[in-house]
């Protein structure tokens, strides 16, 4: 089966500081598949590539069979409709209400009339649990809610792939939780395909079908989380059980 996104042989530095060395992974399309690694070892670095915010030195990346690095702003503005992605922080605009916020990504991509507007926007609050809440403004929300309206922002196009770049970070385990069903609701209803950033393993193996284990700029391993589980290799176990040394964070701006 030809997968929905693959990235093949990407290599990128910063200046003197080399991210990925030679990254290969097949997404398939249906699955979620999250990237697990060290802090500052790529993973975001990954989703922006693919969002072609980032361009890599060298390598392809394809979405559904077409070479991303090689779009014009037209075609990734045409792909970007099918991407949502639910950001770490969020990444709410705080002068807009939640109705503003969630409706964004359809003013930009559609033209649909206000009424249309309403009714997406209710319906996809309604997915995530979080009903008449239009009017509040992100002020006004706790963290577990700002991430489910940044996740209804995220499917409010009906995208054909979520991209969630550390969904848990900072919510209590309640709200991981309540995020982990919601993230496999979404590839449960809306048949999406999902790939998950997060150093959270606990949450990884809950919504994962696959894990890909990214360490020193390549993927080193790829399985299910019974395959990982079990994998007697010393770098897998090695980040499982929180003994892989991490390197230090890339200061890049957060793509928005």
């Amino acid at each position: 089966m030809k997968p929905i996104i693959e990235f093949k042989n990407v290599f990128l530095a910063f200046g003197d500081n080399p991210v990925l060395k030679g990254l290969d992974l097949q997404i398939q399309e249906g699955e979620t598949i999250t990237i697990i690694g060290g802090s500052g070892s790529g993973k975001s670095v990954t989703l922006k590539l693919l969002l072609g915010v980032l361009s890599p030195d060298s390598g392809s990346i394809y979405y559904q069979g077409k070479n991303v690095t090689t779009m014009g702003e037209k075609d990734l503005i045409a792909m970007r409709k099918e991407l949502g992605v639910l950001f770490q922080g969020s990444a709410l605009f705080d002068s807009l209400t939640v109705q503003e916020n969630v409706a964004y990504p359809l003013r930009e991509h559609f033209d649909y009339s206000e009424k249309e507007l309403d009714r997406i926007v209710a319906q996809k609050l309604a997915v995530v649990g979080l009903p008449k809440i239009e009017e509040m403004f992100p002020s006004d929300l706790s963290g577990g809610m700002k991430k489910r309206v940044g996740l209804a922002r995220a499917i409010a196009t009906d995208p054909k792939v979520i991209l969630y770049d550390e969904p848990t970070t900072g919510l209590d385990p309640t709200n991981t939780q309540r995020i982990n069903r919601l993230i496999l609701q979404m590839q449960k209803t809306l048949k999406v395909t999902s790939i998950v950033v997060t150093h959270d393993m606990e949450s990884a193996f809950q919504v994962s079908n696959r894990l890909a284990l990214l360490k020193e700029g390549k993927i080193c391993f790829v399985g299910t989380v019974d395959e990982a589980k079990s994998s007697k290799d010393e770098t897998v176990r090695d980040f499982i059980e929180g003994r892989m040394e991490t390197v230090e964070p890339l200061k890049i701006m957060e793509a928005r």
